[in-house]
Protein backbone atom coordinates (compact mmCIF):
# COMPACT_ATOMS: atom_id res chain seq x y z
CA UNK A 1 0.00 0.00 0.00
CA UNK A 2 1.16 3.51 -0.67
CA UNK A 3 0.39 6.98 0.51
CA UNK A 4 -1.17 9.32 -1.99
CA UNK A 5 1.13 12.33 -1.74
CA UNK A 6 3.80 11.18 -4.18
CA UNK A 7 1.57 9.61 -6.82
CA UNK A 8 -0.17 11.05 -9.84
CA UNK A 9 -3.30 9.10 -10.70
CA UNK A 10 -5.21 12.19 -11.83
CA UNK A 11 -2.60 13.04 -14.46
CA UNK A 12 -2.43 9.44 -15.65
CA UNK A 13 -6.22 9.31 -15.99
CA UNK A 14 -6.32 12.59 -17.90
CA UNK A 15 -3.54 11.50 -20.25
CA UNK A 16 -5.47 8.33 -21.02
CA UNK A 17 -8.75 10.20 -21.58
CA UNK A 18 -7.07 12.61 -23.99
CA UNK A 19 -5.24 9.96 -26.00
CA UNK A 20 -7.85 7.16 -26.03
CA UNK A 21 -8.71 5.99 -29.54
CA UNK A 22 -10.90 3.11 -30.65
CA UNK A 23 -8.21 2.04 -33.09
CA UNK A 24 -5.85 1.43 -30.19
CA UNK A 25 -8.35 -0.56 -28.14
CA UNK A 26 -8.30 -4.37 -28.35
CA UNK A 27 -11.11 -6.01 -30.28
CA UNK A 28 -11.95 -8.12 -27.24
CA UNK A 29 -12.57 -4.96 -25.23
CA UNK A 30 -14.87 -3.66 -27.97
CA UNK A 31 -16.70 -7.01 -28.18
CA UNK A 32 -17.38 -7.08 -24.45
CA UNK A 33 -18.32 -3.38 -24.52
CA UNK A 34 -21.09 -4.15 -27.03
CA UNK A 35 -22.47 -6.74 -24.62
CA UNK A 36 -22.29 -4.35 -21.68
CA UNK A 37 -23.99 -1.61 -23.70
CA UNK A 38 -26.78 -3.94 -24.80
CA UNK A 39 -27.28 -5.04 -21.21
CA UNK A 40 -27.28 -1.43 -20.00
CA UNK A 41 -29.76 -0.24 -22.60
CA UNK A 42 -32.18 -3.02 -21.66
CA UNK A 43 -31.82 -2.14 -17.99
CA UNK A 44 -32.71 1.48 -18.70
CA UNK A 45 -35.95 0.22 -20.23
CA UNK A 46 -36.64 -2.13 -17.32
CA UNK A 47 -35.94 0.56 -14.75
CA UNK A 48 -37.93 3.26 -16.52
CA UNK A 49 -41.20 1.95 -15.05
CA UNK A 50 -39.86 1.74 -11.48
CA UNK A 51 -41.20 4.39 -9.09
CA UNK A 52 -37.71 5.78 -8.45
CA UNK A 53 -37.08 6.51 -12.12
CA UNK A 54 -40.63 7.70 -12.78
CA UNK A 55 -40.43 10.26 -9.98
CA UNK A 56 -37.12 11.57 -11.30
CA UNK A 57 -38.47 11.71 -14.87
CA UNK A 58 -41.49 13.66 -13.72
CA UNK A 59 -39.24 16.05 -11.81
CA UNK A 60 -36.96 16.54 -14.82
CA UNK A 61 -39.89 17.41 -17.09
CA UNK A 62 -41.48 19.68 -14.48
CA UNK A 63 -38.20 21.54 -13.89
CA UNK A 64 -37.80 22.18 -17.62
CA UNK A 65 -34.76 23.91 -19.05
CA UNK A 66 -32.54 23.41 -22.07
CA UNK A 67 -33.74 20.53 -24.26
CA UNK A 68 -30.49 18.57 -24.53
CA UNK A 69 -31.62 14.97 -24.29
CA UNK A 70 -34.68 12.74 -24.07
CA UNK A 71 -36.12 12.08 -20.62
CA UNK A 72 -36.38 8.30 -20.29
CA UNK A 73 -39.98 7.09 -20.34
CA UNK A 74 -41.41 10.50 -21.25
CA UNK A 75 -41.87 10.22 -25.00
CA UNK A 76 -40.54 13.28 -26.84
CA UNK A 77 -39.91 15.31 -23.67
CA UNK A 78 -36.36 16.59 -23.23
CA UNK A 79 -34.36 18.08 -20.37
CA UNK A 80 -30.86 19.41 -19.69
CA UNK A 81 -28.19 16.74 -20.08
CA UNK A 82 -27.44 16.33 -16.34
CA UNK A 83 -31.12 15.83 -15.46
CA UNK A 84 -31.59 13.34 -18.31
CA UNK A 85 -28.49 11.47 -17.12
CA UNK A 86 -29.84 11.32 -13.57
CA UNK A 87 -32.99 9.56 -14.80
CA UNK A 88 -31.00 7.13 -16.95
CA UNK A 89 -28.51 6.28 -14.23
CA UNK A 90 -31.22 5.66 -11.64
CA UNK A 91 -33.26 3.51 -14.01
CA UNK A 92 -30.19 1.49 -14.99
CA UNK A 93 -29.48 0.56 -11.38
CA UNK A 94 -33.08 0.38 -10.18
CA UNK A 95 -33.17 -3.43 -10.31
CA UNK A 96 -29.56 -3.97 -9.20
CA UNK A 97 -29.26 -6.00 -12.40
CA UNK A 98 -26.40 -4.05 -14.00
CA UNK A 99 -22.98 -5.52 -14.67
CA UNK A 100 -20.28 -5.75 -12.02
CA UNK A 101 -16.55 -5.17 -12.12
CA UNK A 102 -14.47 -8.21 -11.18
CA UNK A 103 -11.31 -8.35 -9.08
CA UNK A 104 -8.97 -11.29 -8.64
CA UNK A 105 -7.06 -9.52 -5.88
CA UNK A 106 -7.68 -11.31 -2.55
CA UNK A 107 -7.08 -8.00 -0.75
CA UNK A 108 -10.37 -6.81 -2.22
CA UNK A 109 -12.27 -9.01 0.15
CA UNK A 110 -15.60 -8.35 -1.53
CA UNK A 111 -14.03 -9.36 -4.83
CA UNK A 112 -16.48 -7.35 -6.86
CA UNK A 113 -16.23 -3.59 -6.88
CA UNK A 114 -18.27 -1.10 -8.93
CA UNK A 115 -21.13 -1.45 -11.43
CA UNK A 116 -19.15 0.06 -14.32
CA UNK A 117 -21.46 0.40 -17.34
CA UNK A 118 -24.40 2.57 -16.34
CA UNK A 119 -22.68 5.91 -15.48
CA UNK A 120 -20.42 6.21 -18.57
CA UNK A 121 -23.18 4.88 -20.84
CA UNK A 122 -25.72 7.38 -19.46
CA UNK A 123 -23.21 10.22 -19.86
CA UNK A 124 -22.38 9.17 -23.40
CA UNK A 125 -26.06 8.94 -24.35
CA UNK A 126 -26.99 12.42 -23.15
CA UNK A 127 -23.89 14.19 -24.47
CA UNK A 128 -24.27 12.46 -27.85
CA UNK A 129 -27.81 13.84 -28.06
CA UNK A 130 -26.72 17.28 -26.89
CA UNK A 131 -24.01 17.47 -29.54
CA UNK A 132 -26.05 15.85 -32.30
CA UNK A 133 -23.06 14.86 -34.42
CA UNK A 134 -21.56 11.87 -32.60
CA UNK A 135 -20.89 8.76 -34.65
CA UNK A 136 -20.77 5.22 -33.34
CA UNK A 137 -16.98 4.94 -33.18
CA UNK A 138 -16.65 8.14 -31.17
CA UNK A 139 -19.46 7.00 -28.89
CA UNK A 140 -17.84 3.61 -28.29
CA UNK A 141 -14.51 5.31 -27.59
CA UNK A 142 -16.08 7.56 -24.96
CA UNK A 143 -17.96 4.70 -23.31
CA UNK A 144 -14.89 2.47 -23.09
CA UNK A 145 -12.79 5.39 -21.85
CA UNK A 146 -15.23 6.05 -19.02
CA UNK A 147 -15.50 2.34 -18.24
CA UNK A 148 -11.71 1.98 -17.97
CA UNK A 149 -11.25 5.08 -15.83
CA UNK A 150 -14.01 4.00 -13.45
CA UNK A 151 -12.67 0.46 -13.07
CA UNK A 152 -9.03 1.44 -12.62
CA UNK A 153 -9.86 4.01 -9.94
CA UNK A 154 -11.91 1.36 -8.18
CA UNK A 155 -9.07 -1.17 -8.43
CA UNK A 156 -6.46 1.30 -7.19
CA UNK A 157 -8.41 2.32 -4.08
CA UNK A 158 -8.23 0.36 -0.84
CA UNK A 159 -11.34 -1.70 -0.02
CA UNK A 160 -11.66 0.36 3.18
CA UNK A 161 -13.77 2.66 0.98
CA UNK A 162 -16.53 0.06 0.85
CA UNK A 163 -16.06 -1.07 4.45
CA UNK A 164 -16.46 2.51 5.66
CA UNK A 165 -19.92 2.49 4.11
CA UNK A 166 -19.39 4.17 0.74
CA UNK A 167 -21.22 2.81 -2.30
CA UNK A 168 -18.54 2.65 -4.97
CA UNK A 169 -21.00 2.61 -7.86
CA UNK A 170 -22.15 6.04 -6.69
CA UNK A 171 -18.72 7.42 -5.83
CA UNK A 172 -16.35 5.95 -8.42
CA UNK A 173 -19.12 5.91 -11.01
CA UNK A 174 -18.93 9.71 -11.03
CA UNK A 175 -15.46 9.51 -12.60
CA UNK A 176 -16.66 7.06 -15.25
CA UNK A 177 -19.44 9.43 -16.28
CA UNK A 178 -17.11 12.43 -16.17
CA UNK A 179 -14.48 10.73 -18.33
CA UNK A 180 -17.03 9.69 -20.97
CA UNK A 181 -18.64 13.13 -21.06
CA UNK A 182 -15.26 14.89 -21.15
CA UNK A 183 -14.16 12.71 -24.05
CA UNK A 184 -17.21 13.64 -26.11
CA UNK A 185 -16.85 17.31 -25.16
CA UNK A 186 -13.20 17.28 -26.26
CA UNK A 187 -11.80 18.45 -22.93
CA UNK A 188 -8.01 18.52 -22.63
CA UNK A 189 -5.31 19.96 -20.39
CA UNK A 190 -6.42 22.12 -17.47
CA UNK A 191 -10.11 21.84 -18.34
CA UNK A 192 -9.94 18.06 -18.23
CA UNK A 193 -8.06 18.14 -14.91
CA UNK A 194 -10.69 20.49 -13.52
CA UNK A 195 -13.47 18.17 -14.67
CA UNK A 196 -11.93 15.31 -12.69
CA UNK A 197 -11.44 17.63 -9.72
CA UNK A 198 -15.06 18.74 -9.77
CA UNK A 199 -16.14 15.10 -10.04
CA UNK A 200 -14.03 14.21 -7.00
CA UNK A 201 -15.93 16.71 -4.85
CA UNK A 202 -19.30 15.56 -6.18
CA UNK A 203 -18.74 11.80 -5.73
CA UNK A 204 -21.10 10.43 -3.07
CA UNK A 205 -23.31 7.56 -1.91
CA UNK A 206 -23.53 5.68 1.40
CA UNK A 207 -24.63 2.09 1.95
CA UNK A 208 -27.17 2.84 4.67
CA UNK A 209 -29.61 3.53 1.83
CA UNK A 210 -29.34 0.04 0.34
CA UNK A 211 -32.84 -1.39 0.08
CA UNK A 212 -34.44 1.98 -0.71
CA UNK A 213 -34.98 4.16 -3.79
CA UNK A 214 -31.88 6.12 -2.87
CA UNK A 215 -29.51 3.24 -3.70
CA UNK A 216 -30.20 3.51 -7.46
CA UNK A 217 -30.21 7.29 -7.08
CA UNK A 218 -26.51 6.96 -6.16
CA UNK A 219 -25.84 5.79 -9.71
CA UNK A 220 -28.23 8.39 -11.09
CA UNK A 221 -26.31 11.10 -9.27
CA UNK A 222 -22.99 9.64 -10.43
CA UNK A 223 -24.24 9.94 -14.02
CA UNK A 224 -25.61 13.43 -13.45
CA UNK A 225 -22.60 14.72 -11.52
CA UNK A 226 -20.09 13.36 -14.01
CA UNK A 227 -21.87 15.17 -16.84
CA UNK A 228 -22.17 18.34 -14.75
CA UNK A 229 -18.46 18.25 -13.90
CA UNK A 230 -17.51 18.01 -17.58
CA UNK A 231 -19.94 20.75 -18.64
CA UNK A 232 -18.76 23.13 -15.93
CA UNK A 233 -15.11 22.51 -16.75
CA UNK A 234 -15.85 23.17 -20.41
CA UNK A 235 -17.06 26.64 -19.38
CA UNK A 236 -13.91 27.31 -17.38
CA UNK A 237 -14.96 26.24 -13.89
CA UNK A 238 -11.84 25.21 -11.98
CA UNK A 239 -10.85 22.57 -9.46
CA UNK A 240 -7.63 21.12 -8.06
CA UNK A 241 -5.78 19.20 -10.75
CA UNK A 242 -4.67 16.55 -8.24
CA UNK A 243 -8.05 15.88 -6.72
CA UNK A 244 -7.59 12.11 -6.71
CA UNK A 245 -4.07 12.13 -5.27
CA UNK A 246 -3.63 15.04 -2.87
CA UNK A 247 -3.45 14.78 0.94
CA UNK A 248 -7.15 15.67 1.13
CA UNK A 249 -7.96 14.06 -2.21
CA UNK A 250 -10.44 11.37 -3.09
CA UNK A 251 -8.24 8.35 -2.32
CA UNK A 252 -7.14 9.71 1.04
CA UNK A 253 -10.50 10.96 2.24
CA UNK A 254 -12.67 8.15 0.89
CA UNK A 255 -10.44 5.13 1.24
CA UNK A 256 -7.42 5.82 3.41
CA UNK A 257 -4.95 5.32 0.58
CA UNK A 258 -4.32 3.16 -2.45
CA UNK A 259 -2.28 0.29 -3.87
CA UNK A 260 0.87 1.89 -5.22
CA UNK A 261 1.78 -1.03 -7.52
CA UNK A 262 -1.60 -0.70 -9.22
CA UNK A 263 -0.95 2.96 -9.89
CA UNK A 264 2.31 1.96 -11.57
CA UNK A 265 0.37 -0.46 -13.81
CA UNK A 266 -1.43 2.55 -15.31
CA UNK A 267 -4.52 2.91 -17.47
CA UNK A 268 -5.23 0.80 -20.56
CA UNK A 269 -2.05 -1.26 -20.48
CA UNK A 270 -4.61 -3.95 -19.92
CA UNK A 271 -8.28 -3.03 -20.16
CA UNK A 272 -10.25 -3.89 -17.05
CA UNK A 273 -13.25 -4.85 -19.18
CA UNK A 274 -11.12 -7.75 -20.46
CA UNK A 275 -8.82 -8.49 -17.53
CA UNK A 276 -9.94 -9.22 -14.86
CA UNK A 277 -13.25 -8.76 -16.65
CA UNK A 278 -16.87 -7.94 -15.96
CA UNK A 279 -19.88 -9.92 -14.80
CA UNK A 280 -23.22 -9.53 -16.61
CA UNK A 281 -25.77 -10.43 -13.98
CA UNK A 282 -28.41 -13.13 -14.45
CA UNK A 283 -30.44 -11.95 -11.44
CA UNK A 284 -31.58 -8.46 -10.35
CA UNK A 285 -29.92 -8.61 -6.95
CA UNK A 286 -26.51 -8.09 -5.37
CA UNK A 287 -23.82 -10.13 -7.13
CA UNK A 288 -22.82 -11.72 -3.82
CA UNK A 289 -26.14 -13.58 -3.82
CA UNK A 290 -25.94 -15.16 -7.27
CA UNK A 291 -23.87 -18.24 -6.48
CA UNK A 292 -26.28 -19.28 -3.73
CA UNK A 293 -29.28 -18.48 -5.94
CA UNK A 294 -28.00 -20.73 -8.71
CA UNK A 295 -27.38 -23.44 -6.12
CA UNK A 296 -30.93 -23.10 -4.81
CA UNK A 297 -32.36 -23.26 -8.32
CA UNK A 298 -30.32 -26.36 -9.16
CA UNK A 299 -31.39 -28.09 -5.95
CA UNK A 300 -35.14 -27.62 -6.36
CA UNK A 301 -35.05 -28.42 -10.07
CA UNK A 302 -32.81 -31.48 -9.98
CA UNK A 303 -34.49 -33.01 -6.94
CA UNK A 304 -37.96 -31.73 -7.87
CA UNK A 305 -38.73 -30.25 -4.47
CA UNK A 306 -42.09 -28.48 -4.26
CA UNK A 307 -42.57 -25.44 -1.99
CA UNK A 308 -44.92 -27.25 0.39
CA UNK A 309 -42.29 -29.96 0.96
CA UNK A 310 -39.82 -27.53 2.52
CA UNK A 311 -39.45 -27.63 6.30
CA UNK A 312 -36.43 -25.30 6.54
CA UNK A 313 -33.48 -24.02 4.52
CA UNK A 314 -30.15 -22.79 5.89
CA UNK A 315 -27.56 -20.92 3.85
CA UNK A 316 -24.03 -21.28 5.20
CA UNK A 317 -21.56 -18.62 4.03
CA UNK A 318 -18.79 -16.23 5.06
CA UNK A 319 -19.13 -12.71 6.36
CA UNK A 320 -18.34 -11.33 2.89
CA UNK A 321 -21.84 -12.48 1.91
CA UNK A 322 -23.75 -12.26 5.17
CA UNK A 323 -22.79 -8.72 6.22
CA UNK A 324 -23.75 -6.85 3.01
CA UNK A 325 -26.90 -8.93 2.44
CA UNK A 326 -28.46 -7.29 5.43
CA UNK A 327 -32.19 -8.12 5.61
CA UNK A 328 -33.14 -11.28 7.49
CA UNK A 329 -36.57 -11.01 5.89
CA UNK A 330 -37.79 -8.71 3.13
CA UNK A 331 -41.05 -6.80 3.18
CA UNK A 332 -40.72 -5.23 -0.27
CA UNK A 333 -38.85 -5.78 -3.52
CA UNK A 334 -36.04 -3.34 -2.70
CA UNK A 335 -35.25 -5.09 0.56
CA UNK A 336 -35.50 -8.44 -1.26
CA UNK A 337 -32.39 -7.61 -3.29
CA UNK A 338 -30.42 -7.73 -0.02
CA UNK A 339 -32.21 -10.62 1.68
CA UNK A 340 -31.10 -14.23 1.18
CA UNK A 341 -34.40 -15.42 2.66
CA UNK A 342 -36.38 -13.56 0.01
CA UNK A 343 -34.11 -14.49 -2.90
CA UNK A 344 -34.05 -18.18 -2.06
CA UNK A 345 -37.79 -18.15 -1.38
CA UNK A 346 -38.45 -16.82 -4.89
CA UNK A 347 -36.54 -19.71 -6.41
CA UNK A 348 -38.28 -22.31 -4.26
CA UNK A 349 -41.74 -20.93 -5.05
CA UNK A 350 -41.40 -19.92 -8.72
CA UNK A 351 -38.03 -21.38 -9.79
CA UNK A 352 -37.03 -18.02 -11.19
CA UNK A 353 -36.12 -14.56 -9.90
CA UNK A 354 -36.68 -11.80 -12.42
CA UNK A 355 -38.73 -8.64 -12.85
CA UNK A 356 -41.98 -10.49 -12.19
CA UNK A 357 -40.75 -11.69 -8.81
CA UNK A 358 -39.24 -8.38 -7.71
CA UNK A 359 -42.51 -6.62 -6.99
CA UNK A 360 -43.82 -5.40 -3.66
CA UNK A 361 -46.98 -7.44 -4.16
CA UNK A 362 -45.16 -10.75 -4.60
CA UNK A 363 -42.54 -10.17 -1.90
CA UNK A 364 -45.23 -9.16 0.61
CA UNK A 365 -47.55 -12.05 -0.33
CA UNK A 366 -48.48 -14.58 2.32
CA UNK A 367 -46.69 -17.34 0.39
CA UNK A 368 -43.41 -15.41 0.23
CA UNK A 369 -43.59 -14.25 3.82
CA UNK A 370 -44.24 -17.78 5.05
CA UNK A 371 -41.40 -19.26 3.01
CA UNK A 372 -38.98 -16.59 4.23
CA UNK A 373 -39.79 -17.64 7.81
CA UNK A 374 -38.39 -21.09 6.96
CA UNK A 375 -35.09 -19.73 5.63
CA UNK A 376 -32.12 -18.61 7.70
CA UNK A 377 -28.41 -17.90 7.28
CA UNK A 378 -25.42 -18.94 9.35
CA UNK A 379 -21.76 -17.99 9.42
CA UNK A 380 -19.61 -21.00 8.55
CA UNK A 381 -16.16 -20.77 10.21
CA UNK A 382 -14.61 -23.17 7.70
CA UNK A 383 -15.85 -21.11 4.75
CA UNK A 384 -14.70 -17.93 6.50
CA UNK A 385 -11.22 -19.38 7.02
CA UNK A 386 -10.81 -20.05 3.29
CA UNK A 387 -10.67 -16.32 2.56
CA UNK A 388 -12.88 -13.79 0.87
CA UNK A 389 -11.47 -13.64 -2.64
CA UNK A 390 -14.14 -16.11 -3.84
CA UNK A 391 -17.81 -16.19 -2.86
CA UNK A 392 -18.36 -19.57 -1.21
CA UNK A 393 -21.59 -20.95 0.26
CA UNK A 394 -23.70 -24.06 0.66
CA UNK A 395 -27.40 -24.71 1.14
CA UNK A 396 -28.95 -27.29 3.42
CA UNK A 397 -32.63 -28.00 2.78
CA UNK A 398 -34.64 -30.21 5.12
CA UNK A 399 -37.99 -31.52 3.87
CA UNK A 400 -41.11 -32.13 5.93
CA UNK A 401 -40.44 -35.83 5.35
CA UNK A 402 -37.11 -35.50 7.17
CA UNK A 403 -34.79 -35.68 4.15
CA UNK A 404 -31.72 -33.42 4.09
CA UNK A 405 -30.39 -32.09 0.78
CA UNK A 406 -27.06 -30.28 0.50
CA UNK A 407 -25.99 -28.13 -2.45
CA UNK A 408 -22.68 -26.27 -2.70
CA UNK A 409 -22.60 -23.12 -4.79
CA UNK A 410 -20.44 -23.12 -7.91
CA UNK A 411 -17.56 -20.72 -7.29
CA UNK A 412 -17.56 -19.95 -11.02
CA UNK A 413 -20.69 -17.89 -10.73
CA UNK A 414 -22.87 -17.65 -13.83
CA UNK A 415 -22.38 -14.38 -15.67
CA UNK A 416 -18.80 -13.91 -14.52
CA UNK A 417 -15.79 -13.97 -16.87
CA UNK A 418 -15.11 -17.64 -16.02
CA UNK A 419 -18.71 -18.65 -16.77
CA UNK A 420 -20.17 -15.92 -19.01
CA UNK A 421 -23.68 -15.74 -20.36
CA UNK A 422 -23.79 -16.45 -24.09
CA UNK A 423 -24.97 -13.75 -26.50
CA UNK A 424 -28.23 -15.68 -26.86
CA UNK A 425 -28.69 -15.76 -23.08
CA UNK A 426 -27.95 -12.04 -22.96
CA UNK A 427 -30.64 -11.42 -25.57
CA UNK A 428 -33.04 -13.48 -23.45
CA UNK A 429 -32.24 -11.21 -20.51
CA UNK A 430 -32.88 -8.17 -22.71
CA UNK A 431 -36.30 -9.56 -23.65
CA UNK A 432 -37.08 -10.17 -19.96
CA UNK A 433 -36.08 -6.59 -19.15
CA UNK A 434 -38.21 -5.01 -21.85
CA UNK A 435 -41.24 -7.31 -21.58
CA UNK A 436 -44.36 -5.27 -20.95
CA UNK A 437 -42.53 -1.95 -21.38
CA UNK A 438 -41.82 -1.86 -25.11
CA UNK A 439 -43.14 -4.25 -27.75
CA UNK A 440 -41.27 -7.11 -29.43
CA UNK A 441 -40.40 -5.12 -32.54
CA UNK A 442 -38.93 -2.32 -30.42
CA UNK A 443 -36.94 -4.87 -28.45
CA UNK A 444 -35.59 -6.39 -31.65
CA UNK A 445 -34.61 -2.92 -32.85
CA UNK A 446 -32.84 -2.22 -29.56
CA UNK A 447 -30.84 -5.46 -29.83
CA UNK A 448 -29.93 -4.91 -33.47
CA UNK A 449 -28.85 -1.31 -32.88
CA UNK A 450 -26.69 -2.15 -29.86
CA UNK A 451 -24.85 -4.97 -31.63
CA UNK A 452 -23.66 -2.53 -34.31
CA UNK A 453 -23.12 0.43 -31.99
CA UNK A 454 -19.72 1.52 -33.31
CA UNK A 455 -21.03 1.41 -36.90
CA UNK A 456 -23.86 3.88 -36.29
CA UNK A 457 -23.86 7.16 -38.19
CA UNK A 458 -25.78 8.83 -35.37
CA UNK A 459 -25.08 7.41 -31.91
CA UNK A 460 -28.18 9.17 -30.57
CA UNK A 461 -30.09 6.26 -32.15
CA UNK A 462 -29.11 4.33 -29.01
CA UNK A 463 -31.12 6.79 -26.92
CA UNK A 464 -34.07 6.67 -29.27
CA UNK A 465 -34.41 2.85 -29.27
CA UNK A 466 -35.00 2.77 -25.50
CA UNK A 467 -37.50 5.61 -25.43
CA UNK A 468 -41.22 5.11 -24.86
Amino acid sequence: MGTVSNLNVTNAACEFIESASLGDMPEEAIRIARRCMLDGLALYVAGSVEPSAKILAEEAVAAGGREDALVLGKGDAKAPAPAAARVLGTAGHAHDWDDTQVSRDPRHQYGLLTHPTIPPLAASLVVAQMRGDVGGREFMTAFLTGFEVECKISEIMLPDHYKRGFHSSGTVGTFGACAAAAKLLGLTGKKLGSAMGIAASMASGIRINFGTMTKPLHVGRASENGVTAALLAARGFTADAQALDGPWGFFSVHGGGLYEEKVAAGFAKTYSIVDPGVSIKPYPSGILTHQAMDAMLSLVRERDIAPDEVERITLYAGSNVLKPIRYAKAGNHLEAKFSMAALLAMLVIRRRAGRAEFTDEFVASAEMQAMQERISTALDPEIEAQGMDIIRSRIELVTRAGETHVQWADERYRGGPDHPMSDAELEEKVAACTDGVIDDSATARLIETAWRAEKLTDAADLARVIQH
